[in-house]
């Protein structure tokens, strides 16, 4: 068995160092894009309820956290009708433009400027690893190993069982292959929205029984840096750019908040196709779903 596997199962003691992340995430992504195969996603029936159990796995072999975390803005402008789908430079501790126009138009005290920033604002992804254990919808992925987008919602059950809050639980690594827990994902359609509350962690258990197996799945598992890369985001000057074009007509430059009033329609802007569907507010495919209605229109 290679050595840097060996090591994966040795050292699982970096809990500890996943437990510092979360207690950092405990303090307070583009159209026209063809569908990566990377992805998983659970399907839903004509009622818009879904079952799946996925294994969350650990990090890619020479990485050191097993998820990704991607601020991204997903918003139709009410003006001109076209959308600003986009990972946020926020992400990387940068400025961002549409973070510093919403901080601008909350601080006119104006409530319909307060009402624009809520629309405009960022969103949060995470992107994991993992290995889908039962997909009655689609047999055919079980026992593989794929990417998968999900929001905070998903993210909190996460934490809860790294965090227990009770004397009688103990903490458990959600992404260990050895003492990790199967993740039971149940969506319901609760008013329109997708809601997770009903999703539950297993008990603990090993992945799989032979460890040469295990170091396959690890093998078969994607980068997870690449979401992050400072190279695969759009600078500064070309979102801007972008969302003068998406805000304005013209593509005027957006000299002040109070230059840009979303709540104003143009007379001679034409009317949007599409109102803005309900979305979750950490929604996990939120970003997928605007781009492929970005696409329609």
């Amino acid at each position: 068995m290679a050595l840097d596997f060996s090591a994966l199962k040795k050292n699982r003691g970096n809990f500890d160092d996943l437990m510092q992340e979360v207690e950092k995430i405990n303090t307070p992504s583009s159209e026209g894009r063809q569908k990566d195969e990377r992805f998983w996603q659970p399907e839903v029936d004509k009622s818009g309820n879904g079952y799946a159990v996925i294994r969350f796995l650990p990090p890619p072999k020479g990485e050191e956290l097993p998820w990704a975390r991607v601020w991204h803005h997903a918003f139709q402008s009410p003006s001109t009708g076209k959308w600003y789908i986009e990972n946020s430079l926020t992400t990387l501790n940068k400025p961002d433009p549409v973070s510093e126009l919403n901080t601008e138009l909350w601080h006119t005290g104006e409530e319909k400027d307060k009402e624009t920033a809520r629309r405009q604002k960022r969103k949060l992804t995470y992107i994991s690893n993992i290995m889908v254990v039962k997909d009655p919808a689609n047999p055919d992925n079980e026992g593989k190993a794929f990417l998968y987008k999900y929001g905070k919602k998903i993210f909190d059950k996460i934490k809860d069982v790294m965090q227990p809050q009770f004397e009688d639980e103990d903490p458990v690594n959600p992404f260990d292959f050895w003492k990790g827990a199967n993740f039971k994902l149940k969506i319901r359609n609760v008013e329109g929205y997708r809601n997770y509350d009903k999703s539950e962690f297993d008990s603990i258990s090993k992945l799989m029984e032979n460890d040469d197996e295990l170091e396959t799945m690890w093998n078969n598992q994607h980068s997870l840096v690449e979401f992050t890369d400072p190279k695969n985001f759009k600078s500064y000057d070309e979102l801007k750019k972008k969302l003068e074009m998406v805000l304005t007509a013209s593509g005027s430059n957006l000299r002040k908040a109070e230059d840009v009033d979303l709540d104003k329609p143009k007379q001679a802007a034409p009317a949007p196709k599409k109102a803005e569907p309900k979305v979750e507010e950490d929604q996990d495919d939120s970003l997928s779903y605007f781009a492929r209605l970005a696409n329609e229109d």
